[in-house]
């Protein structure tokens, strides 16, 4: 049993429930995305090609 010098911790009730409005957004954000990446995946990066470096005309 708490001695009556030790108080509970302070919980902010506002700080808590931005976290978990935070938390439900984010995971409904990656829901949104994961969905996405389905419906249009996108395409495998082509390999750029390297431009041979040519020498510049004299004139």
């Amino acid at each position: 049993m708490p001695t009556p010098s030790e108080s509970a911790p302070v919980i902010d009730l506002a700080e808590a429930r931005r976290d978990r409005r935070h938390e439900i957004h984010e995971a409904r954000l990656e829901q949104v995305r994961s969905a996405f990446e389905k419906a249009f995946p996108l395409p495998a990066a082509p390999a750029k090609k390297r431009r041979s470096k040519k020498k510049a005309k004299k004139r």
